[in-house]
C-alpha cells in the first residue's frame, strides 16, 4: 500500500513558496516521513522537513487508514527547486491557515529549534553530531529524529502537552528497562540508543520478561501514586475513568447500534459495583504503561519504550494492548504468566478475576484516550483518530457481561 504524496513547500515565514509534483513512497504510514524526505531530495533535488499531514485519502477498503494519498505541509531548506508548480489553492489554505492546537515541531522553524535544544544537551554529555539528523516520524502525537554522534546514534522525541510528562516518568522511574535518558524537559526527551531490534513478532520468553519488568515496576511504585500524579500524569483510577467514560459514551452514541448503548448503559449503571469487585481483588492503583504491546519492546531484556500514554489506574490495564494482538498459543500462557507475577507480589489477590471484569472498563479507557486526541489536536490531524472512540466503545460493549 504505497503512498501518493503531495508536498506544499512553505519557507521559514510560513509563506508557500509552490509545491513538488506528486510521488509514491512505498511505506504506508502517514506518520513516516523518512521516506518522504529522502525522495524529495533524490527526484526533486530539494530538502525539506515534514511539518504536518494537510488531508488523506486512505486505500480504499484498509481498516487501518493507509495508503493512498496524502499530502503534507513541509518546511525548505535553501532555496526553491526550480521544477515548483503551483499548490492547489485549497491546500494552501489548509497550510497557512493557523490553528491554536498546532504543535510546536509542526510549524516552520519548529523542527529547527527542538533539534538546538538536542544539540545542547549532547553538548553536557560531551558529544556532538557528526552528521546531518534524519526526521524519522512527525505526526500529532511525536515527532522523531535520529542524531548520528561518534558514540552511536540517538534519538530526539518531542510529544504534545498530553504526553509531556513522558521524559519526566522516565527519570522518575529510573530503570534499565527503560529507555536511556539523555535529557529531558516538558514535551521533549533526548535519549541514547537501544541496541538490537524491536519485538514486533517475537517468542513467549521475550513477552514473559517484559511483563516481569513492567510487573515489578507498578508493584514499586504503587505506593507512591501521588508522585506519578505530581509529574502529570493521568487519573485513570474507577470515579475518574467513570465520569471521562460517561462523556464520550454521550458524545459518541449516534455512532453505535441500540443494542450497544444498552449494553454500555449496563455497563455505566453497574460500574461503582464493577470498580468494587475489582478493587476486591487485591490489586492496588498504580502506573499503567498505557500502550504495552510487542511492538514497544527493544532489544535483548528487553526495554519497555514509549511512556507518553502512562498514567495512574489499575495495572491490568495494559492486558488488552499486549494480550489482543497474540494468538492465543500466546496470549494464554502469557496472561497466566502475567498473573503468577501478581500474585507472588501480592499474595492472596486474584488477577484473572480482575482481568475478567475490567476488560470492558479497559474498552472504555480506550475510548477515552482516543476523544482526548481528539479534543486536544488540530483540525487537519484528526484523521488519524476519527473512528476510534467508536471502535473501541463497540468493544466495550462486546465485553460487558
Amino acid at each position: 500500500m504505497p503512498r501518493r504524496v503531495t508536498l506544499v513547500l512553505q519557507d521559514r515565514d510560513g509563506a508557500v513558496v509552490g509545491a513538488l509534483e506528486p510521488f509514491t513512497v512505498e511505506p504506508p504510514w502517514y506518520s513516516e516521513v523518512e521516506s518522504v524526505v529522502a525522495e524529495a531530495r533524490d527526484a526533486h533535488g530539494v530538502d525539506i522537513v515534514v511539518l504536518r499531514v494537510l488531508e488523506v485519502a486512505p486505500e480504499p477498503g484498509n481498516q487501518w487508514g493507509m495508503g493512498g494519498s496524502a499530502a503534507y505541509a513541509v518546511e525548505l531548506d535553501g532555496a526553491p527547486p526550480s521544477a515548483l508548480i503551483d499548490a492547489d489553492p485549497r491546500l494552501v489554505t489548509l497550510a497557512t491557515t493557523n490553528d491554536a492546537l498546532r504543535l510546536p515541531y509542526a510549524r516552520p522553524g519548529g523542527p529547527a529549534r527542538e533539534l538546538e535544544w538536542a544539540t545542547s544537551v549532547l553538548s553536557r554529555h560531551g558529544r556532538a553530531p557528526n552528521g546531518p539528523p534524519r526526521q524519522m516520524r512527525t505526526w500529532n502525537l511525536s515527532s522523531i529524529w535520529a542524531i548520528p554522534t561518534a558514540e552511536g546514534t540517538v534519538w530526539l522525541k518531542s510529544v504534545p502537552p498530553f504526553f509531556a510528562h513522558e521524559g519526566a516518568a522516565i527519570a522518575f522511574l529510573h530503570d534499565p528497562a527503560l529507555p536511556p535518558l539523555l535529557g529531558q524537559e516538558r514535551g521533549r526527551a533526548l535519549l541514547d540508543d537501544i541496541p538490537g531490534s524491536d519485538h514486533y513478532d517475537t517468542d513467549l520468553p521475550t513477552l514473559e520478561r517484559a511483563v516481569s519488568i513492567l510487573v515489578a515496576i507498578q508493584d514499586r511504585v504503587a505506593n507512591d501514586v501521588d508522585a506519578l500524579f505530581a509529574l502529570g500524569l493521568p487519573d485513570w483510577r474507577g470515579p475518574a475513568l467513570r465520569v471521562l467514560a460517561a462523556d464520550v459514551v454521550e458524545r459518541h452514541a449516534h455512532e453505535v447500534t441500540d443494542t450497544e448503548r444498552a449494553s454500555i448503559d449496563t455497563l455505566l449503571d453497574g460500574f461503582d459495583a464493577r470498580a468494587a469487585a475489582i478493587d476486591a481483588c487485591g490489586l492496588p492503583p498504580a502506573l499503567v504503561h498505557g500502550d504495552f504491546h510487542s511492538g514497544n519492546l527493544r532489544g535483548d531484556l528487553p526495554v519497555l519504550l514509549d511512556w507518553g500514554d502512562c498514567g495512574v489506574g489499575h495495572p491490568l490495564l495494559d492486558h488488552p494492548a499486549m494480550l489482543d494482538s497474540l494468538p492465543s498459543a500466546q496470549s494464554e500462557p502469557l496472561a497466566a504468566h502475567w498473573a503468577n507475577e501478581w500474585r507472588a507480589r501480592r499474595p492472596g489477590c486474584d488477577p484473572e478475576r480482575a482481568a475478567q471484569l475490567l476488560a470492558p472498563i479497559a474498552a472504555l479507557r480506550q475510548a477515552v484516550i482516543y476523544r482526548g486526541f481528539l479534543d486536544r489536536i488540530e483540525a487537519t490531524e484528526r484523521s488519524y483518530h476519527e473512528s476510534d472512540p467508536a471502535r473501541w466503545l463497540r468493544l466495550a460493549a462486546a465485553r460487558t457481561c
